[in-house]
């Protein structure tokens, strides 16, 4: 059977894993790849939909700052996990510390290593794809360098600063809100950057990919015999975080049951680690964010009152891009500058024309969805200069719904084409609005899914003749990532 999306794990291993473990990652749906150079490494990452990497922290020849830069460049989705043994444990939390996913310790017991592959797997599945210059250091997409990412002087934008500058150097706990895409985690860097505990780490928790079995123990982590596959004693993430920033992502996703564990360490800024008894203090500075509306969470009954107050006693809101349009050429600029550098091209400028085509749009998708776009532009640009016309075609091939739709839904078609192109999600799988998904409707959801489809292969194919077959430039010109588009020319049978 050909491996589906994200269904493979790269095993960087300096030992051939066992093969209990083997066995054990197939029945899970997992292709193995072992990989013991950094030329093997960059051939499984490039060339396959990776969604975990299991890694020594010590592999002879490939140094961890080297994989991660990898990952960041041809699977920034991907998630790191690293392996050491009992005398490098340390080793292993720094990594964590410094953008791993995880850790797992040697001898490798199936059950542990599954259990941590399966919490890993299920949160690169959640993460947005990102293109691999915006993913910074490390394979989490926000490592030190994204930092520098945060861009704008709208008065919108000076009033959060504002706020970071007031609340950094605190310890108060804060609640960033705001659209997908508007960039809360960089935010929240930066204000662990601008705290007195910047010199400690910065730990990043994403609540939504993990169900409540698994988030309570990344949490808190476990003690040996607490559960099936607990096979030694785990460092959660609050404990990882001592001394500095836990930030928790998507914290409107948590279910109620783990939102009273939660407060208790919000609150008494204590906890036990599962199947212990031994009560740990926390020193943890608190930041969390949601793209949610947490009041009317409150009102379903579907967030805890006293959650929300123990997190918001600062708010932080991001406004959407198409509320702040003066960042745009700003911010316009910025990205071109950053993808030039990071594609090995010279200089690229944009011109008055482009700017004011970028500043007439809606952005539904805000930074994540301009930068993108820029890069398109920038490696495709021959001139060295991109125009009004490049940026109109660019956002109209974007939006463009095929011709097969019939009259009068072509335009609901397209702007679900679009949202879903920006959200990251299979366009075969919308219906507009207002839609019926009725068989006697004009149009019924399956002859729309037909028709997208369609017009996905035909921009797939026009991708792939543009980029003269190159699948990881024609990734970037669709916007998706190599791993999302093998998975398409698989189902559409273009291999």
């Amino acid at each position: 059977m050909t491996p589906s999306l994200e269904t493979w794990i790269v095993l960087a291993l300096e030992e051939p894993a066992p093969p209990p473990l083997l066995e054990a990652l197939g029945q899970r749906g997992l292709a193995v790849v072992r990989a013991t150079t950094a030329a093997e490494v960059e051939d499984a990452l490039a060339n396959r939909m990776v969604a975990v990497v299991l890694a020594d922290v010590k592999l002879p020849g490939v140094p961890f700052e080297t994989l991660r830069g990898l990952m960041a460049r041809h699977a920034p989705r991907a998630s790191l996990v690293a392996v050491a043994d009992a005398a490098s444990a340390g080793s292993a939390i720094e990594a964590v510390k410094a953008g791993a996913r995880d850790y797992v310790l040697k001898p490798l017991v199936t059950e542990d290593v599954s259990f941590v592959v399966e919490g890993a797997r299920a949160e690169a599945a959640a993460r947005p794809s990102q293109p691999a210059w915006a993913a910074g250091a490390g394979p989490g997409g926000g490592g030190e360098r994204g930092t520098s990412d945060i861009v704008g002087d709208s008065s919108a934008m000076q009033a959060v600063w504002a706020l970071v500058n007031r609340t950094a150097p605190t310890n108060a706990t804060v609640l960033i809100g705001g659209e997908t895409g508007t960039g809360k985690e960089l935010v929240a860097r930066r204000l662990h950057q601008q705290s007195a505990r910047a010199s400690g780490p910065f730990v990043k928790v994403h609540c939504a990919a993990l169900p409540d079995a698994l988030l309570e123990s990344e949490l808190f982590g476990y003690e040996k015999g607490a559960f099936t596959g607990a096979a030694a004693r785990k460092a959660g993430r609050v404990e990882m975080a001592q001394g500095g920033t836990l930030f928790l992502d998507e914290i409107g996703d948590v279910s109620l049951a783990t939102q009273v564990k939660l407060l208790r360490v919000l609150q008494d800024r204590q906890y036990e680690r599962l199947g212990g008894t031994e009560t740990r203090r926390a020193d943890v500075r608190f930041v969390a964010a949601t793209h949610r509306d947490l009041p009317a969470m409150m009102a379903k009954g579907t967030f805890r009152e006293d959650l929300y107050y123990r997190l918001n006693v600062v708010r932080i809101v991001l406004p959407p891009l198409r509320d702040r349009s003066a960042d745009v050429p700003l911010l316009a600029r910025h990205f071109t500058a950053l993808a030039s550098r990071a594609n090995g091209l010279g200089p690229v400028a944009l011109t008055s024309d482009a700017m004011g085509a970028l500043a007439a749009e809606r952005w539904p998708g805000n930074v994540r969805q301009l930068q993108n776009l820029i890069e398109r532009l920038v490696v495709l640009s021959e001139t060295g200069t991109i125009t009004g016309e490049d940026v109109r075609r660019e956002l109209a091939e974007a939006a463009d719904a095929s011709p097969d739709v019939p009259s009068g839904a072509a335009g609901a078609a397209a702007d679900a084409v679009h949202a879903a192109a920006v959200a990251g999600i299979a366009p075969a799988a919308v219906v507009p609005v207002g839609e019926s998904r009725g068989p006697t409707s004009e149009m019924s959801a399956i002859d729309l899914k037909g028709a997208v489809t369609k017009a996905e292969k035909r921009q797939i194919e026009k991708a792939l003749r543009r980029s003269k077959g190159n699948r990881e430039l024609a990734a970037r010109l669709l916007g998706i990532s190599p791993r999302t588009l093998y998975y398409k020319l698989r189902v559409y049978g273009f291999e």
